[in-house]
């Protein structure tokens, strides 16, 4: 029998799977989780694409998304922008 690892960029296969993805972090995650989930989006939409639509270099935005990274609030922002999404507020209910 033949395993391989999962790979959660894989299944990101469309903006509502990937907009699920990452609500769903956002609601139960830390801060480092919603980051390596927004770095699992950007590798599924393609870190190059993202890359050229940010104006960063492949390798700040691997470093700049990889697990434990702390990024500047302007680096999540643009990459958000790059990959179709925005942050949203909602007041929390009592």
């Amino acid at each position: 029998m033949k395993t391989t690892k999962f790979d959660i960029a894989d299944y990101l296969d469309s903006n509502e799977m990937i907009a699920e993805y990452l609500n769903s972090v956002l609601e139960e995650g830390d801060e480092t989780e919603i980051i390596t989930a927004i770095g699992h989006v950007a590798k599924a939409i393609g870190m190059t694409k993202i890359a050229e639509e940010t104006g960063m270099s492949r390798p700040s935005l691997y470093k700049a998304l990889s697990e434990g990274a702390k990024p500047q609030f302007s680096t999540v922002m643009k990459v958000l922008k790059a990959i179709g999404g925005q942050i949203h507020i909602e007041p929390l209910t009592a």
